[in-house]
């Protein structure tokens, strides 16, 4: 009997059956489902947090994807990234209950996609740190044809790195994306062991995809959780405006500012992030 019992839970936190070609998913608790998708180049250690958080009450699955912190490429090595990730994840979701789906950076852009274009496959969406369109963040006027030409640029760039120079770029990267010193080394070692390859053409998909037109797809609830630092040199107005816009077309969006942190919200305002959490999941 106690077999028979260890063998049920085991089946009920395996991973739905479904081809992980693009990532590999790690099932933790029982209860309603919470799909967490990882930025560029991230482990998903980075959702540690929000895993112990929620897997009391929720059947939490996080999603590795491929290439990215050592993880091996798998089917991301070759052909396009960003579409291919996108229509897994809606086919991982449609196995669950109209998941809860909550994204960070490139994974709140995939999120924003899944939510678009299989809007039956999500029972709400929460994008952290993450805008439709990575080009606002230069210029509000900005078009897919106009950045092309830089995004081109840093591919090739960041493909022509040594090992060691692109490590030791990361620590200036860090510092742009973490502001808790202690908490850098983590997303450091992330994309350090992350397969090139794949973040190039990753990061350049994300720069390139404008996912605005997509937004008055989505029917789910949507949050969007954003950071917020003086540091960052701009007035809190101005960024809570750039948001606002870039997100005009979510209808009854929740936009949350987390101040005092930079773009990893989850590592630099911890509690903050899961009062956002929870409230999002109410």
């Amino acid at each position: 009997m106690r077999g028979l019992m260890v063998g049920l839970v085991a089946l009920l936190l395996a991973a739905p059956a479904v081809a992980q070609t693009r990532f590999v998913a790690t099932v933790t608790g029982q209860g309603p489902d919470v799909v967490l998708i990882p930025g560029l180049a991230s482990s998903d250690d980075v959702w540690d947090a929000t895993v112990k958080q929620l897997s009391a009450t929720h059947r939490v699955h996080t999603l590795q994807v491929k290439g990215f912190a050592g993880e091996p490429a798998g089917s991301n090595a070759e052909g396009p990234f960003l579409a291919p990730l996108v229509d897994e994840v809606a086919a991982y979701a449609e196995t669950l209950s109209k998941p809860a789906i909550i994204g960070h950076s490139l994974g709140g852009l995939a999120a924003i996609e899944v939510a678009a274009k299989h809007p039956g496959s999500v029972g709400r969406v929460m994008i952290v740190d993450a805008l439709p369109f990575y080009a606002l963040l230069f210029a509000p006027t900005a078009t897919a044809e106009m950045v092309k030409p830089q995004a081109e640029m840093m591919r090739t760039q960041m493909l022509a790195m040594t090992e060691e120079t692109f490590a030791s770029g990361q620590d200036r990267t860090m510092g742009m994306l973490v502001k808790a010193e202690a908490a850098r080394a983590g997303p450091k070692a992330w994309s350090v062991a992350s397969d090139r390859k794949v973040v190039a053409k990753a990061m350049y998909e994300d720069m390139v995809e404008d996912a605005r037109p997509l937004l008055p797809q989505i029917t789910a609830p949507a949050t969007v959780v954003y950071a917020y630092d003086a540091q960052m040199g701009q007035p809190p107005a101005f960024v809570d405006g750039m948001y606002s816009a870039a997100y005009a077309g979510l209808k009854d969006a929740k936009l949350k500012r987390v101040d005092g942190g930079f773009h990893f919200i989850m590592l630099d305002q911890p509690d903050a992030f899961a009062a956002a959490i929870a409230e999002f999941l109410k």
